[in-house]
């Protein structure tokens, strides 16, 4: 087997479970009506004239399914950390009790869940392209070297499988994020 085949159908491989991971990651940001520490993910606050993330200035913990409590290690900034949640527009209304501040995740709508699930499909496909754009790329490679065209074949049909491996990946991810938005 030539070394550069194999470095280009490892490579091929590498970059497609990076884009799957990626995917994974994207996911994890969209709600599915479970409240998720990673649902404030987003959220910058004001500290000292800097955004920093909330999760390098507090604790956020999901005492049950429907709220997040965020524990400030300084309680000086509780109400930055209230600010910071509503400018980040996640449709978030936080209480603070001057100790720490509860965030009530509202139920998800049979509208906004539709769209989640819209959204979902959309970052799938992106995932999707990318995986096929990796193929082509690699079979652009494989075509540039120095070897009988019955193995050049061999090796494009390596890397179709991976693709098609890593295309079935990303639907039964895409599945079971969709069944966790809507279920109710």
């Amino acid at each position: 087997m030539n070394e550069k085949l194999k470095v280009i159908l490892k490579s091929a491989e590498d970059k497609m479970q990076s884009s799957l991971l990626h995917l994974e990651n994207e996911l994890l940001n969209i709600r599915a009506g479970k409240a998720n520490p990673n649902m404030l993910k987003s959220v910058m606050v004001d500290y000292y004239g800097n955004p920093t993330a909330i999760g390098q200035l507090a604790n956020i913990n999901t005492p049950d399914s429907k709220s997040l409590i965020v524990q400030p290690w300084d309680k000086s900034i509780l109400q930055e950390i209230e600010k910071g949640i509503i400018n980040a527009n996640l449709g978030f209304n936080p209480m603070n009790n001057g100790d720490t501040i509860i965030v009530s995740i509202p139920p998800l709508t049979e509208e906004r869940r539709k769209e989640l699930v819209k959204i979902v499909r959309n970052e799938s496909e992106n995932s999707k392209i990318s995986i096929r754009n990796i193929r082509k790329d690699s079979n652009h490679e494989i075509k540039k070297t120095d070897i009988s065209d019955d193995e050049k074949k061999n090796y494009e049909i390596d890397i179709q499988e991976l693709t098609d491996n890593f295309i079935t990946k990303i639907d039964s991810v895409l599945k079971v994020k969709e069944k966790e938005i809507m279920t109710v």
